[in-house]
């Protein structure tokens, strides 16, 4: 959008990419408390218009000819609080919506959903706005939100039991000493900040390695990465048979295990030059991390009481967003310094430490989902 319609460059394109990732640095712990707060499915309804309004500002801007690279960092600022906010409620809301036992079920449908849109996404909004111009992209998200609210809109949300008005501060503190004191949460906190430390330290220098080491065209690179995509679907189809054989602790496991073997395998291309050995890692990338987001996210919604889970989403969303920068900031430097070698040893040290964390801690070796600590909903009458 920014190359082709605006005529921009990497810095531009640069500056847009920190503007919109920023609320999930800034407003990730506020917007759970006001998860914990207000109604999630309203919320939810409220991120789909923030979103839609958005979209439709763009498609605005663009008919006037006003729209400019400034502009669209503070539409897309907006946008991402809404993309935030309802990240935060969706997890927040499900247990209120179905039983215990069916929250990882409903989660593998979830994770597949958008598995399925990450894949399809980008290839059809390039086209769209290839084909037919960037408004009709726009248009098409802009009528996607609006889907998504006829489709929440008939939800029946249980009431909560009001929380005591505080100040946010406390109720931060209460959400941070929850996460920082449970044995099966601050692991998986961990994990995943190590996660995406090593994932962005990777990306730092990553499509460059490919290009000038591999001898990788544009057209490859894209190829390359389309396994990422395929390993994340198979993952969540592969969810529910392997719920089967293997035990929570050992699904929960295979999410960081295929992060340390995706890093690995492109560590190993430095000596042996393969590309096949690149779209394996790619697979193992995406297919490792979709199990442990469904099994995670369902142990969470499990271990804590639903007046907290805004929070302690909110908590886990800063913790794994707030490794980004720093990971690629760190890639940054190691590159300049020791060079793109230095940067994939690097990434592939800290997919080996989140390995180690997971495999010597609690939540490694569950063999079934914990019993629920609450009811999925404290309910009142209306």
């Amino acid at each position: 959008m920014v190359v082709v319609v605006l005529g921009g460059g990497v810095a531009e394109t640069g500056i847009l990419h920190m503007v919109q990732t920023l609320p999930f640095l800034l407003l990730a712990l506020p917007i759970g408390v006001l998860v914990d707060r207000a109604s999630r499915k309203n919320l939810m309804i409220m991120s789909e218009l923030v979103r839609a309004a958005t979209a439709f500002a763009i498609i605005i801007a663009l008919a006037l000819n006003v729209l400019s690279v400034p502009l669209l960092a503070i539409l897309g600022f907006v946008g991402a609080i809404g993309t935030l906010t309802f990240s935060i409620a969706s997890p927040a809301l499900l247990p209120s919506l179905v039983a215990p036992g069916e929250l990882s079920p409903m989660n593998r449908r979830l994770e597949l959903a958008r598995s399925a849109a990450f894949v399809a996404g980008p290839p059809l909004g390039g086209a769209l706005v290839g084909w037919t111009g960037a408004p009709l992209a726009f248009a098409a998200a802009m009528a996607a939100s609006i889907l998504a609210i006829l489709l929440l809109s008939p939800l029946h949300e249980p009431q909560r039991v009001s929380p005591t008005k505080r100040r946010i501060w406390p109720e931060l503190v209460e959400g941070c000493q929850f996460v920082m004191h449970h044995h099966l949460l601050l692991p998986i906190a961990a994990t995943a900040m190590l996660f995406n430390i090593g994932w962005f330290v990777l990306q730092a220098v990553f499509v460059v390695f490919l290009i000038d080491h591999l001898g990788s065209n544009p057209g490859m690179v894209g190829l390359l990465f389309g396994f990422y995509g395929v390993g994340m679907i198979v993952g969540a189809l592969a969810a529910a048979p392997l719920s089967r054989i293997f035990s929570l602790g050992t699904l929960i496991a295979i999410g960081p295990l295929g992060g340390c073997l995706g890093s690995v395998l492109v560590l190993l291309t430095v000596a042996a030059p393969s590309l096949l050995l690149i779209g394996a890692a790619m697979f193992c990338f995406g297919f490792g991390p979709i199990l442990w987001s469904i099994n995670t996210t369902s142990l969470r919604q499990v271990v804590t009481p639903s007046a907290m889970l805004g929070r302690v989403s909110a908590l886990l969303t800063l913790a794994t967003s707030g490794a980004r920068p720093l990971g690629a900031g760190l890639g940054v430097v190691i590159a300049s310094v020791a060079g793109m070698e230095a940067c994939l040893a690097a990434s592939a040290l800290c997919f080996c430490l989140q390995l180690f964390i997971i495999l010597s801690s609690a939540p490694a070796r569950l063999r079934i989902m914990p019993e629920a600590v609450s009811p999925a909903s404290a309910l009142v009458s209306r």
